[in-house]
């Protein structure tokens, strides 16, 4: 027998800054554990928002906000995204930065309340009759073309659908033979077309059409059971800013002058309040009557500092909404200005916004945790390091910062390999260190020198 290694035919993920993260590390009764989901240390700041993630479950986190103040590189961001790895996909968590709402285009707080709208989700529940299972038949019939002459147009499509409990022959309208063409429908898949609207769904191909190879690049799902026509719920997840946009939409006519007017618009059209009081009225009614169910999301801003005063006061009236996400602040600023006015605030943040939030530190890791840290980053990336080098690059973090440590190991890889070895060792990370500057020492060399620079 002939055993053979082969590759692995799944796609691999783009590594970014917080890829490690996938959760808080919290065990059953909301303790830190000290080296968890990639989270290392911030003992504190993560059982803090442990109990932040349950107040969101138990809706009880409303009109109120969160703030992770600490130094840079502190993992505020991280903790951020922690939360919402543990409040699940389903939940909205919409990031966004400070500077985000200076645009020429459009004005401050529309910008702030689309991003509190792109965090608030909307799960409609519908009961739509359905014809679901695999199809076994697929044949357009032809008529004479209407019209005259020697075109053939499609009269009617019949469909032949097959579940476990048995088989129906379908005769279908033609515009439904387009959508059909659309999904590249063939004999074989599985699909359901709902009754009312005709839209057709493929769900994938029939598994008993499931080959061997790697090759195949299908998804292939059992045959449906029951019978072919049922009803069957089904659930939509949206989000309130989705629905303005829908609405939003111009339904200009098809003569050339409603075309030229869709043309000539400006490419980023403001909401306006009337239209999003309209939404609120119709998503309220869908509550009332069971239809829909409102998913408060996540609103990340960071850098909060760069918000102004006009901003900071808007935010006030929008926690306030009885639509109002959850939103986690996170800044690194001590006692500076309110940007906009003369007056200092602690973090930069009016304090009669300051009372509204609960305030969570982070601190700065010890020696130990940036190397455990590295590790962690060092496994990610797929880099191989001795235990040797990895003490050094943690006093390297120690004298510089925790960021330039984990930017040095990817140029020391490349190196190591550039010298014949897989495993990088202390003297790659020494010539590293020596290409490239960080912050501290480019400072430095600035003061030193400043009579060569133009000031």
């Amino acid at each position: 027998m002939r055993i053979e290694e082969v590759q692995s035919t799944s796609k691999k993920q783009r590594i970014a800054t917080h890829t490690h993260i996938k959760g808080l590390g919290l065990d059953a009764n909301g303790a830190a554990i000290a080296m968890a989901s990639g989270f290392v240390g911030q003992v504190e700041a993560r059982e803090a928002c442990g109990l932040i993630v349950d107040m969101i479950r138990q809706k009880k986190m409303a009109g109120r906000a969160l703030l992770l103040a600490g130094p840079p590189a502190t993992g505020k961001t991280a903790l951020a995204l922690g939360v919402s790895q543990e409040l699940g996909s389903k939940v909205p968590f919409c990031p966004m930065v400070g500077s985000e709402v200076y645009s020429s285009e459009v004005k401050k707080t529309e910008v702030l309340m689309e991003n509190f709208r792109r965090a608030i989700g909307l799960r409609i529940k519908e009961n739509k009759e359905v014809y679901e299972g695999e199809v076994t038949e697929l044949s357009p019939e032809e008529a004479e073309s209407t019209t005259g002459g020697y075109a053939k147009s499609i009269s009617h499509v019949i469909i032949g659908l097959k579940t476990v409990k048995g088989t129906k022959q379908l005769k279908l309208d033609p515009s439904i033979y387009d959508a059909l063409i659309k999904e590249k429908v063939a004999v074989g898949d599985v699909i359901y077309i709902e009754a009312n609207s005709g839209a057709v769904k493929r769900v994938g191909r029939c598994d008993s059409f499931a080959t061997e190879y790697d090759l195949e690049a299908e998804e292939y799902v059992p045959i449906p059971k029951g019978e072919v026509h049922k009803k069957k719920e089904i659930v939509q997840d949206v989000t309130l800013h989705d629905l303005d946009a829908a609405n939003a939409q111009p339904q200009g006519g098809q003569d050339i002058l409603s075309l030229m007017g869709q043309m000539m618009k400006p490419r980023k059209t403001e909401i306006t309040d009337k239209l999003r009081q309209e939404i609120n009225k119709v998503v309220n009614r869908y509550i009332d009557e069971g239809i829909a169910e409102l998913v408060p999301g996540v609103l990340f801003i960071d850098e909060v500092h760069m918000l102004d005063i006009e901003c900071f006061s808007y935010l006030n009236r929008a926690l306030e909404s009885p639509l109002s996400p959850i939103v986690i602040l996170a800044t690194n600023r001590g006692i500076c200005n309110v940007r906009g006015t003369d007056m200092t605030s602690p973090h930069g943040i009016p304090v009669d916004l300051l009372d509204r939030l609960v305030i969570i530190r982070t601190e700065t890791y010890g020696p130990t945790e940036m190397i455990q840290i590295l590790a962690i980053r060092a496994q990610v990336e797929e880099i191989d390091i001795d235990e040797e080098s990895l003490a050094y690059l943690g006093e390297i973090g120690q004298q510089t910062s925790l960021r330039h440590a984990i930017q040095l190991l990817s140029p020391a890889s490349v190196v190591a390999k550039t010298n014949g070895r897989e495993k990088i060792c202390k003297a790659d990370l020494e010539e590293v260190s020596g290409l490239y500057l960080d912050a501290k020492s480019s400072a430095r060399l600035l003061q030193e020198q400043q009579e060569r620079y133009i000031t």
